[in-house]
């Protein structure tokens, strides 16, 4: 498949997820992130919008109770669900790196694979060891990006930069060939005008847990299983009528997959 017109697929298609038993489930309180676009972020009218809110209201229609979904401070939000406030997180949080005895994870949802982004003129078609060799490549210092890039493409120009915009302007600007990140963070910065459409994803994507983590996933209370299985259900349920792939396109419209 081309680089960037992928769409994640997290959901065995074989698997058969049991359908929840509604009866223990009154209603299911959603917390998320009150201001990280495009995640989740108050909209011009008010109202919260973003891919984790589509995604939760996409959830809310597959199971037939009462959902409420409320944005929260980030430093306030993984106590949410032992004060009370919510039943669910649904977040940027990576699941490697929540606090394991507080909370539970459905099936992910996104993952953050690394990408490369070159200059649109570049000859390179695919990101390897060897269509590398000789080539720079900015990455931002002391990160596991960088440590990727010295363990499995030790013969390229490795560029350590402070910041990924200083990453990116190198590129623009041609001091560096390439630059290896976040691939949402370079989606997001491809689709948009600071870029100046200059680049383009060139091979990958790069999804070595031990390097960029597990993903993201809903977390629930340990107690919290019932829950679990339903949402659980309810994701397969939306991945498999296609209204995930129109989430993720309308977010991402330059895909990090």
């Amino acid at each position: 498949m081309p680089a960037g017109t992928g769409v994640p697929n997290y959901w065995d298609s074989s698997h058969r997820y049991e359908k929840p038993n509604l009866s223990e489930i009154r209603r299911i309180r959603f917390l998320t992130e009150a201001d990280n676009p495009p995640f989740s972020f108050i909209g011009a009218d008010g109202n919260p919008t973003g891919f984790l809110v589509d995604l939760t209201r996409a959830l809310c229609e597959e199971i037939p109770v009462q959902c409420t979904l409320q944005p929260m401070r980030w430093d306030v939000l993984l106590q949410g669900i032992e004060r009370g406030l919510g039943d669910a997180i649904i977040s940027t949080m990576a699941i490697d790196r929540a606090p394991a005895d507080r909370f539970i994870f459905t099936n992910r949802f996104l993952a953050r694979p690394a990408r490369f982004v070159a200059r649109r003129g570049t000859e390179l078609r695919d990101a390897t060891p060897e269509t590398l060799a000789g080539r720079s490549v900015g990455v931002v210092a002391r990160t596991a990006h960088e440590a990727y890039l010295r363990d499995l493409f030790p013969e390229a120009g490795i560029a350590p930069f402070e910041t990924a915009e200083e990453a990116r302007e190198a590129l623009r600007g041609e001091k560096v060939d390439l630059v290896f990140g976040d691939g949402i963070n370079l989606s997001l910065w491809l689709n948009g005008a600071v870029s100046g459409d200059c680049c383009r994803f060139v091979g990958g994507p790069f999804t070595e847990s031990r390097y960029f983590g597990e993903g993201l996933a809903i977390a629930v209370a340990p107690e919290g299983r019932t829950l679990l299985r339903a949402l659980d259900f309810a994701l397969a349920r939306v991945h498999r009528s296609g209204e995930y792939e129109e989430i993720y396109r309308r977010h991402f419209p330059i895909s990090f997959y």
